[in-house]
């Protein structure tokens, strides 16, 4: 059975900050708590990983690794992203996306380009609670 959630990872070959990302979405959800996501990675040198990225629309390559939650339908369904409120998130700051639920790197003296796993957690529970699963 497929799990609701989906965080879908963007990232390329040779980017260190994209294997830490993945490590640290892998890490999270390997905890029993966040059994209902599961992850697919997309390298954005790859046909199918740039189809995937411009699919998501907002995400801007300069911001590599970047992340989306998607809503996963019933069988055969396509996966929907999910939408989160328009309230500022003083974890997530620059490194909000706005369109779609997600995150991409903030390269800017503030972000540092780091993804934290508080990050993660932050938008993960956002999904939740803007997409809950039905019974």
């Amino acid at each position: 059975m497929a799990r609701p959630y989906q965080v879908v990872v963007f990232g390329k070959v040779g980017c260190d900050k994209c294997k830490i990302l993945q490590k640290r979405v892998d890490d999270l959800l390997a905890k029993p708590e966040w059994a209902d996501f599961e992850k697919a990675y997309f390298d954005v040198e790859t046909v199918d990983g740039l189809v995937e990225f411009c699919k998501a629309e907002c995400l801007n390559p300069q911001r590599l690794p970047a992340m989306v939650v998607r809503r996963v339908g019933d069988a055969g369904a396509a996966a929907i992203p999910v939408e989160p409120t328009a309230v500022p998130d003083p974890v997530l700051g620059q490194a909000r996306l706005y369109h779609i639920l997600g995150l991409q790197t903030d390269y800017s003296d503030e972000g540092r380009g780091v993804v934290s796993p508080r990050m993660i957690t932050t938008v993960l529970e956002t999904a939740r609670e803007s997409a809950p699963v039905l019974p």
